[in-house]
């Protein structure tokens, strides 16, 4: 029977969930705090509602009846942020993100580990990020010494890791940056030969790409799955997916990893990303996750 697993880092300084409850959740970012929606928390709120008007910006959602976007006086700001050495800027974006997953911190620290652990032989470990969004996880892989590719269809957040490169202290590491459809980019590196040997996606549920690209996760899941197998080595070190859909499940990413990866030795662990609340300790589950490793 497979087994679901708890993904949680306890290293954090920098980020804190301080409460959640009543369809939101409670934030510290740096000095400031935020409160964003949380559609799973069905529970009462823990911290008392002052604690919860004493924040520095709001995302309200439209399913409260009312447009989508922020309320509050630091919108416009960006600040620095750091976990384990790697620093990156946040600010609020038009998608209720703060231009990094906290809940991720688990996988960061899993690549750096790995990836640290040296080649086996093989030479410069090639590492590639689809939908690598601002780059911190690129940049774990980087510090690692690996060679990285970075993947996303956003102009703008290719920036942003571009920004976080140089903000670490890494831009004269090796990372390639692309702007591109990832089904599109995966064709042709299939076409080019090219190879790696280790891989992390975080396929949206919805998006386009640099073109107009139309991308359903549940249309494309399978082709992404197919391609990424196409483009590893033939002695990967491990691929991670990650999904924030919230009609999938970790036992739907594991079996869907565990069929891309059943001609190579190893084992899929599938789980979810959690935070542990700072109001109550309770642990509070924001994606879900599979994990291919040898």
């Amino acid at each position: 029977m497979e087994q679901i697993k708890i993904f949680c880092s306890k290293d954090w300084s920098d980020y804190e969930l301080l409460d959640t409850g009543e369809g939101e959740r409670l934030e510290r970012f740096g000095k400031y705090t935020f409160v964003r929606p949380y559609e799973d928390a069905v529970w009462p709120k823990t911290l008392a509602e002052s604690a919860w008007e004493k924040t520095d910006g709001k995302f309200q959602s439209s399913k409260e009846g009312k447009k989508a976007g922020w309320t509050g006086k630091t919108l416009k700001d960006k600040w620095k942020m750091e976990y384990k050495g790697i620093k990156f800027l946040a600010t609020p974006t038009p998608f209720r993100h703060l231009g990094f997953f906290p809940e991720q911190a688990p996988h960061w620290d899993f690549i750096e580990t790995r990836l640290s652990q040296g080649s086996g032989g093989r030479g410069k470990i090639k590492f590639l990020n689809l939908f690598g969004y601002t780059g911190v996880a690129s940049l774990f892989a980087l510090r690692a010494g690996a060679e990285v590719t970075h993947v996303d269809a956003s102009k703008q957040v290719l920036a942003w890791a571009k920004e976080n490169q140089k903000l670490s202290g890494l831009e004269n590491l090796p990372m390639r940056v692309i702007e591109d459809d990832v089904v599109k980019f995966l064709e042709r590196e299939i076409k080019r030969g090219n190879k790696y040997d280790a891989i992390i996606m975080d396929p949206p549920k919805h998006g386009r790409g640099p073109k107009g690209e139309v991308w359903k996760l549940e249309d494309m899941m399978p082709k992404l799955i197919d391609l990424v197998k196409k483009v590893l080595n033939d002695d990967p070190i491990f691929v991670i997916l990650t999904s924030y859909a919230t009609d999938s499940s970790s036992l739907a990413l594991g079996n869907a990893l565990r069929e891309v990866m059943k001609k190579f030795d190893g084992k899929v662990e599938q789980g979810e990303l959690c935070v542990k609340e700072k109001s109550n300790g309770r642990l509070v589950s924001l994606s879900n996750t599979a994990v291919w490793q040898r």
